[in-house]
């Protein structure tokens, strides 16, 4: 459970609150390369990440695979579109380690968001931090060489470079993976 008092951290949660929402999550076990999304399905559920790493992705117009971003331990795994707009999405959420994950459905969602206010609060700082950090991501690929995202990736996101294949890492900074092995070997001999 400490995981989900980690991912539920806000002020106006009473302990009452907490406990509800905690027991509306189900752990469960996925392994490697299984699937949590796949594209034309409707996500049903979003997950809170205990152990694992988890990546977002999705073909361009030329049927090239393109990682769209990771959650790694701690992190809400969701498709913000297909779930709250209740649409087929068009991207694939596939685990890249054996995941520990807790898992709320919709309907418990929905529940517990129109039950708790303090979990609407809790919903609208989420998606306004996501937001942000999506507005980021986008600068930062137009306004920065892959060289300095690639650094920003090792200092606030050291799992994936742990744990992910270096292709993903590369797709996910818009490079080509000799670049990346490029980038690398420059950042090594500094």
């Amino acid at each position: 459970m400490e995981i989900l008092k980690y991912a539920y951290q806000h002020p106006l949660f009473e302990k009452e609150d907490l406990e509800k929402i905690f027991a509306a999550h189900e752990k469960i076990q996925v392994s490697k390369g299984e699937f949590l999304l796949k594209k034309d399905q409707v996500l049903n559920q979003f997950y809170i990440l205990e152990e694992g790493l988890v990546r977002t992705f999705l073909y361009d117009y030329e049927g090239n695979e393109i990682t769209t971003g990771f959650s790694g331990k701690n992190e809400v795994v969701i498709e913000v579109a297909s779930i709250f707009q209740r649409i087929p999405s068009q991207e694939y959420i596939q685990c890249l380690t054996d995941c520990v994950l807790w898992k709320l459905d919709y309907d418990g969602f929905q529940e517990l968001f129109h039950q708790i206010p303090a979990f609407r609060e809790w919903g609208r700082a989420w998606m306004a931090f996501e937001l942000y950090l999506s507005k980021k991501r986008a600068t930062e690929m137009i306004t920065e060489p892959a060289k300095s995202r690639y650094l920003h990736l090792m200092k606030d996101k050291p799992q994936i470079i742990q744990q992910a294949p270096l292709k993903f890492i590369a797709s996910y900074l818009g490079v080509t993976d000799t670049s990346l092995s490029r980038i690398r070997k420059e950042i090594i001999n500094e």
